[in-house]
């Protein structure tokens, strides 16, 4: 009977009462028909030191075993007991916690995805590893230009595949496989075979954007930049627009901004010019349109693309590219 009421109460927490647990020990352990009791009637029946301990040897267990049983059952009846009698305001804030912070590079291309998506853009992917048709041939860039040499470029099997150089390959794809009107920008990494240095480096990344319509013109292009850098770095930024050449693209524009850093005096990191170079840009080329199976007499449109990396140092004050994947969990 005992056993069967002590399972019950080990079953079922909350069945156990404190005066039910101290009743049952009474019974099981101390009353005069208790199993201690029961234990020294029958050792005391013994004739022998031998047969007593014989005896005591068999029901000691069963005895360690109840006490057991009781110490069990009180500390959860007491642990019960302080959970119903503890009490919680939910409304209090959680303690504070130590986390991580997203990196410089991560921040920025969030910043400029939610600006180009405001203004009606969509963020495109492409391929890290890529054909040199896209990346070089789509865009205007023949067989016999420097880019494509391996002084330049990271070929993975010559001739024709490679790490992309530009985010201008996923701008490519994009245009041989979407219809006009084409809205988009392209965050991504690139890879060339470049000199270490404060403002370079053989991986880095780009941002690009592609805007291809009826009546896109230049000016639609310097407005975007101008409004999407003013987002990024503040009203008082200021750009500089200059003639450059770049196959894909014709006219087109070096864009150059006010060194942060000097405020256009002069220093280090934009090497005494008080200007930095931070992306190339201009109208599609005629060629592109054709080659990736646009109408050019139907549609124009502007391409640009960010120096990402440079724009991460100016906005965060990083005076050294190597910094920002040198692995040091230094910015907050």
């Amino acid at each position: 009977m005992y056993e069967d009421r002590v399972k019950s109460l080990l079953k079922d927490d909350h069945a156990l009462k404190a005066a039910d647990l101290e009743t049952l020990k009474m019974q099981l352990l101390k009353a005069p028909s208790s199993l201690s009791s029961v234990i020294s009637r029958q050792i005391s029946t013994q004739q022998t030191m031998a047969a007593m301990r014989e005896v005591g040897e068999a029901f000691n267990p069963l005895r360690t075993e109840a006490i057991e049983t009781f110490e069990l059952l009180e500390n959860k009846k007491r642990l019960l007991i302080e959970a119903e009698n503890e009490m919680y305001d939910l409304t209090l804030p959680l303690p504070a916690q130590d986390s991580g912070y997203l990196h410089p590079t991560t921040q920025v291309i969030r910043e400029l995805n939610s600006f180009f998506r405001y203004h009606g853009y969509s963020v495109y992917e492409g391929p890290e590893i890529e054909t040199a048709e896209y990346n070089f041939r789509k865009l205007n860039l023949p067989e016999n230009h420097p880019a494509t040499d391996q002084q330049e470029s990271l070929f993975i099997m010559q001739p024709d595949i490679l790490l992309r150089t530009h985010t201008s390959s996923v701008e490519a794809r994009a245009l041989t496989n979407l219809e006009p009107p084409i809205r988009l920008v392209v965050p991504g990494k690139c890879f060339r075979n470049e000199t270490l240095s404060k403002t370079n480096s053989s991986f880095f990344y780009q941002y690009q954007g592609v805007v291809v319509d009826k009546g896109i013109t230049l000016k639609h292009l310097k407005a975007t930049l101008e409004q999407a850098h003013k987002f990024l770095f503040g009203e008082d930024t200021v750009l500089r627009f200059r003639y450059k050449y770049y196959p894909e693209v014709s006219p087109g524009m070096g864009v150059d901004m006010k060194c942060k850093f000097c405020d256009g005096v002069g220093c280090d990191v934009c090497k005494g010019r008080g200007w930095l170079e931070m992306l190339g840009s201009g109208m599609i080329h005629y060629n592109t349109l054709k080659m990736c199976g646009i109408d050019p007499e139907e549609y124009t449109g502007f391409a640009f693309g960010m120096g990402l990396d440079r724009q991460v140092m100016q906005k965060f004050a990083v005076s050294d590219i190597r910094k920002l994947y040198g692995g040091g969990v230094v910015y907050q």
